[in-house]
């Protein structure tokens, strides 16, 4: 129920906010605000996916050294 909400707030909000945004400017910090918005969820992703890269590359790079003494794990 909360996210029928959220969800219903985030709507409302751009018509009580028509003034502001029916601004020039208004528009231009809705575009940049937005940005900022997918800039930070894309810092965020690219975080744990560094980090999932770097955890494949020590297990990859384990199983290699494993291989060369002979030891078959797969």
């Amino acid at each position: 129920m909360p996210s029928i909400l959220a969800s219903a707030a985030a709507s409302i909000a751009p018509l009580q906010l028509g003034g502001l945004l029916g601004d020039p400017l208004g528009q231009a910090l809705a575009v940049i605000v937005a940005i900022a918005v997918v800039v930070l969820v894309g810092r965020i992703a690219l975080k744990v996916a560094w980090r999932l890269v770097t955890i494949a590359a020590i297990v990859v790079g384990a199983l290699l050294v494993l291989s060369f003494f002979g030891i078959s794990v797969l």
